[in-house]
């Protein structure tokens, strides 16, 4: 029987933020969309700027906007 390799902490830290990052990235996508000729890193900005530069609590803050 094959065992399962379980990532390491680093990984799984890794592959979360990736997800939130991803997860940012469609949000200002979509915000984007509606405010034609808004850079995005400006979007990305006002979407993020209340939480923290920890990618975990800026996901958190625009979940609860959701």
């Amino acid at each position: 029987m094959k065992t399962t390799r379980t990532p390491t902490l680093e990984e799984r830290i890794r592959q979360v933020r990736a997800d939130i990052e991803a997860i940012i990235d469609a949000r200002v996508a979509a915000v984007a969309k509606e405010s034609p000729g808004v850079p995005s890193g400006v979007i990305r900005n006002l979407l993020t700027a209340r939480a923290p530069s920890c990618p975990c609590a800026q996901y958190l803050e625009l979940d609860t906007k959701a």
